[in-house]
């Protein structure tokens, strides 16, 4: 049940258009080894204008410079001994996927979903 949102910064939304949803969807489920409409993604875009970094004077010219914010919201989280290699895993999709770098994108893991989301009025346990 992984719910995984995208966010990409970029200068303007025709950047986001070149990004397929569809595409990310498949080659996370594949990476998490989930069964077939199990992982969700959702894509976002965030405008360069809104985005900054200390200490520098401007957000990077080159789209491929901008970051991605991806957020992992599973039932539970993997052990750590296991969340760094998914982690590896999800980062190098995500890059491929939308042209980034893998340097670039930024992977964050939620509190498990487990007791505190819901689908269709059912708490996932």
């Amino acid at each position: 049940m992984p719910i995984i949102d995208i966010e990409l910064v970029c200068h303007c939304e025709a950047d986001l258009r070149a990004v397929s949803a569809h595409k990310l969807a498949d080659a996370l489920g594949s990476a998490l080894d989930t069964p077939a409409a199990r992982t969700w993604v959702r894509v976002r875009y965030l405008g360069s204008h809104a985005y900054a970094e200390n200490q520098v004077a401007a957000t990077p010219c080159e789209i491929e410079e901008l970051p991605v914010f991806v957020t992992v919201l599973v039932t539970r989280p993997p052990p750590l001994s296991e969340l760094a290699n998914e982690i590896t895993k999800l980062t190098a999709v995500v890059a491929a996927c939308v042209g980034r770098s893998p340097e670039r994108v930024h992977v964050q893991y939620a509190p498990a979903a487990a007791g505190r989301q819901a689908f269709g009025g059912k708490l996932v346990q």
